[in-house]
């Protein structure tokens, strides 16, 4: 018996990778984020699975399920919006089940802020423009950002930054983003990236609050803000210079 954390990626049901697929479809219980995860991923299941919304469930109740089915020995998929890796409240559930020593697994899906990217047309990184990109999100009720981790402090770098979770907040991040990236910085405000309803809200530092007043969202808005949003003069990559040598390619001419 093992526990399959999956990662449901973004929202479409067909984003999610194919191990999660086949993991889902053999799994005789599934504990899914109904708040988040879309009712077409559960068509994966196997016919008389037992399937359990946890998004009215304590972490207790969640652990009760993991027990019951160790007990009678099925495999359960635990199937977690987006990606594992961040803000999926997963480490909690693993460390319950190691002190427990209940066998599981990680399999990682397609993260929003990739989702995001894909529906504004843009990669996240250019040369001379951009080469990081910051994850981050401000405190909230559910978890409070550690003291040294502030918005202003990564606009410092100049790095793209994916801001989960902040939506609410808008005044606070345009702030604290101002005057590192200037009043003319792109942002965008992307909701339910690869769903059939997504949103996008486009606009700068200095008119985002007015543009999101006109055209509210909600809170799991993902934020997106940098400098290689909205520039179309950057150097090209060398990569395919052809004078550039790697491994798989002489420089031309040689």
């Amino acid at each position: 018996m093992t526990v399959h954390f999956i990662g449901a990626g973004p929202g479409a049901a067909d984003l999610i990778t194919v191990r999660g697929r086949d993991l889902l479809a053999r799994c005789p219980v599934c504990l899914f984020a109904g708040s988040l995860v879309p009712a077409e991923l559960l068509a994966y299941c196997p016919p008389r699975a037992r399937v359990i919304d946890t998004a009215p469930m304590t972490l207790d109740q969640i652990e009760a399920e993991f027990v019951r089915a160790h007990t009678a020995g099925e495999d359960v998929a635990r199937l977690h919006s987006g990606d594992l890796s961040i803000y999926s409240a997963v480490a909690e559930q693993l460390r319950r089940l190691e002190r427990r020593g209940i066998p599981y697994s990680l399999t990682p899906g397609v993260p929003a802020f990739s989702a995001a990217a894909a529906a504004l047309g843009h990669e996240l990184t250019m040369p001379g423009v951009a080469q990081s990109v910051v994850l981050t999100r401000i405190c909230g009720r559910a978890s409070q950002m550690p003291a040294g981790e502030k918005l202003s402090s990564f606009a410092a770098t100049g790095a793209t930054l994916a801001i989960h979770l902040a939506i609410h907040a808008i005044d606070t991040v345009v702030s604290e983003l101002m005057p590192h990236y200037g009043a003319d910085c792109p942002i965008a405000l992307v909701m339910r990236a690869s769903w059939p309803d997504a949103r996008i809200v486009r606009g700068t530092l200095s008119d985002i609050r007015a543009r999101l007043a006109a055209e509210p969202m909600e809170r799991t808005a993902l934020i997106l803000v940098g400098r290689a949003l909205g520039t179309e003069d950057f150097m090209e990559s060398s990569l395919y210079s052809p004078g550039y040598h790697r491994r798989f390619r002489s420089p031309a001419g040689s």
